[in-house]
């Protein structure tokens, strides 16, 4: 999946993106700082109508949103120094559980990721534009 998106097309993507990646489970969101990874996020917590109010997890590392199908773990492991440190916020457990994870700055523990993550790259086109490409 490739595609440029506005941020008034952002619910229909996230729709199309759980469409396109089904039964999938882990996915790292790779983007400069304001590439939209959050908000990208968001909008799929939305989009699998979750339960919780969905926040930036960047200074409690993970947030678990329930939805009908069980959980979500949205990870940021902006402010993390290693993967040692990542395995204590308990990072692999949740990459491991069998729930939804979707992981800003994976950069930061690529080694904790299963070899069936799906990378998203996210990039600012203009000021309510941006690419996405999965791989």
């Amino acid at each position: 999946m490739q595609l440029t998106f506005t941020l008034d097309e952002l619910p229909a993507v996230a729709e199309k993106f759980w469409q396109e990646n089904e039964g999938k489970k882990v996915f790292s969101f790779h983007g400069n700082m304001g590439a939209g990874k959050t908000t990208f996020i968001m909008a799929l917590a939305k989009a699998k109508k979750v339960k919780n109010t969905i926040s930036s997890p960047t200074y409690s590392i993970i947030n678990e949103y329930g939805y009908d199908s069980g959980k979500i773990y949205h990870m940021d492991l902006y402010r993390l120094k290693d993967t040692e440190e990542a395995i204590q916020a308990g990072v692999e457990d949740a990459l491991y559980s069998g729930n939804i994870c979707l992981v800003e700055w994976p950069e930061r523990a690529v080694e904790l990721f299963p070899d069936d993550n799906v990378n998203v790259y996210l990039e600012v086109v203009n000021g309510s534009t941006r690419n996405i490409s999965i791989k």
